[in-house]
């Protein structure tokens, strides 16, 4: 198959990226469904953008500075803080339909932040935008869409990209799209772990396929775990829980969030009550593996109204969150880390394109909720025009390329070795790690990647989980040597070995071919400030 733009992933920022090149011949490549297969239709809280007039770009873009521990890319931050509100205006357009108030776009507290700045629709707010984008796109024939297919290998010759190898989930074949630009929107790693927020093609396929090309990937040690999902069961319980007013209780009825962060409380950024929940618990005032969110204090029709999607989930439990509080515990959450890009979108790969969660930089050690809706839409849009451009003035070249064999005739079960991976993961590589447990997860891992070869392949599942538990692999190392490398505590990445953060780990890890580089951040950030 040959197109102009390829896009691989049919989230947020893929579709977004789709509406910039709808002139020229653009191919979606999705792994699952189209719209169904990604985190933003799963995402519930909102998306921040400035709209207030007592709110400012100077106070998102510090908010977003601060809640990343100062190691975000600061133009990258910039771009998204100024051009939230335009894109949010551009989903109207489309036709999402934000809550509103008196007239203007209503606005609810979220985590980490200075000001009132999320916009909802109700607590589907990825659901509508998803829904907007799809009816949107269905207005061009020049775009494609190819669902059920895998991206393996990104096709690159001489440091350029032009297209990738797919297999096709429904029969096994393997088959190349060939394209001029290629866009990856593949989202993050949530199946990293047993306990994840995020649906199950999240393996990693992004980070791994360009990493095996040459691509930078960076701060790959920052792994969100968002505070509350459904105790054992990993399923998002939204922020707006907490932005609406939730309260957290230990088994003693005690809101424990006062010893962790007194002024924010409950509102403080994920990582630290992702933490305070984890220590809670572990220390034994817990209760059943969780702690308590509880809202029963709210007005019922703003439960009913306002959060009406985690209402019905937990009334399907038998749990009536009117009266009764919720059992929640942290979830696998988010990859602030990922590809390196510019401005631009541009990653170390010509003609490779990144957007969404597989991009890293914008959210440095911890993303505020809110911020990533916005990304999506933000930097979704610049991919898609700079992949159009590169288009327009880049000629297409087509050759062949070799896939290695699989011996499909091993005697290893691959479901053992993907569960090993995930338990791994979480007991050594979580919340709270250490130089013991993640030197100890390293060497697990890599004993695991030398089984691969010697696995039982029986059929497109087995095939389809051979390739995600070789993407999940190469993910996982990629966290554990970054998370090894930064001997300190920032954001979401918390060393109890070095529980301090230091002003000389200011800075972003960048991993490339099994090198490790650590580039100080050089901005200040007063200084910056002074462009708003």
């Amino acid at each position: 198959m040959i197109t102009d733009v390829l896009i691989i992933g049919g989230g947020g920022a893929g579709l977004r990226a789709a509406i910039e090149c709808k002139n020229l011949n653009v191919i979606i490549a999705v792994k699952g469904l189209l719209g169904k297969s990604g985190c933003t239709i799963m995402a519930e809280g909102g998306y921040n953008a400035v709209f207030n007039p007592k709110d400012s770009f100077k106070k998102h873009f510090y908010d977003t500075i601060k809640g990343g521990g100062f190691i975000n890319n600061p133009k990258l931050v910039e771009i998204l803080v100024r051009n939230a509100p335009k894109e949010l205006i551009n989903l109207e357009k489309y036709g999402a339909i934000f809550d509103r108030k008196n007239g203007f776009i209503a606005q609810r507290p979220f985590g980490g932040q200075s000001f009132n700045r999320t916009c909802y629709s109700g607590d589907r707010t990825g659901h509508e935008i998803i829904s907007s984008l799809l009816e949107y796109l269905n207005k061009f024939d020049r775009v494609k869409i190819l669902e059920d297919v895998m991206a393996i290998k990104l096709i690159v010759k001489n440091g350029k990209c032009y297209g990738a190898i797919f297999l096709d989930l429904n029969n096994g074949n393997l088959f190349p799209i060939y394209a001029k630009s290629t866009i990856l929107a593949t989202g993050g790693a949530g199946q990293l772990y047993p306990i994840t927020s995020n649906p199950i093609q999240k393996t990693g396929d992004g980070f791994a396929i360009a990493y095996n090309e040459g691509a930078e990937l960076i701060d790959m040690e920052m792994v969100q775990f968002h505070p509350t999902g459904i105790a054992g069961k990993g399923i998002l319980v939204t922020e707006a829980v907490r932005g609406e007013g939730g309260r957290l209780y230990n088994r003693y009825g005690e809101r424990f969030m006062e010893r962790y962060d007194k002024e924010r409380m409950e509102l403080s950024t994920r990582d630290i009550v992702a933490r305070a929940i984890y220590k809670e618990i572990i220390e034994g005032r817990g209760i059943n593996g969780g702690v308590y969110l509880d809202i029963s204090h709210l007005p019922k029709e703003i439960i009913e109204k306002r959060l009406e999607t985690t209402f019905k989930q937990f009334l399907r439990l038998g749990i009536d969150i009117r009266k009764e509080p919720m059992l929640v515990s942290p979830t696998a959450h988010h990859f602030m880390g990922g590809l390196k890009i510019d401005e631009y979108c541009r990653t170390n790969i010509e003609g490779l394109f990144a957007c969404g969660e597989v991009a890293g930089g914008i959210h440095g050690a911890n993303r505020l909720g809110g911020n990533a809706l916005a990304d999506t839409q933000v930097f979704g849009a610049i991919a898609g025009k700079s992949a159009k451009i590169y288009a327009e003035n880049n000629e297409l070249e087509i050759f062949d390329v070799k896939i290695k064999d699989i011996n499909r005739d091993g005697e290893l079960n691959i479901y053992n070795l993907l569960d090993k991976l995930k338990n791994i993961m979480w007991e050594n590589v979580s919340i709270i790690r250490n130089k013991e447990k993640l030197n100890y997860a390293l060497k697990e891992i890599k004993k695991i990647e030398s089984l691969l070869d010697d696995v039982k392949i029986f059929g497109v599942v087995d095939l389809q989980k051979y390739y995600e538990l070789k993407n999940l692999l190469t993910t996982a190392k990629l966290v554990c040597k970054s998370a090894l490398y930064r001997e300190e505590s920032r954001g979401a990445h918390y060393r109890e070995d070095f529980p301090e953060t230091k002003d000389e780990w200011r800075g972003n890890i960048v991993i490339k071919d099994d090198k490790i580089t650590f580039k100080k951040v050089e901005y200040d950030i007063e200084e910056y400030l002074k462009k708003f």
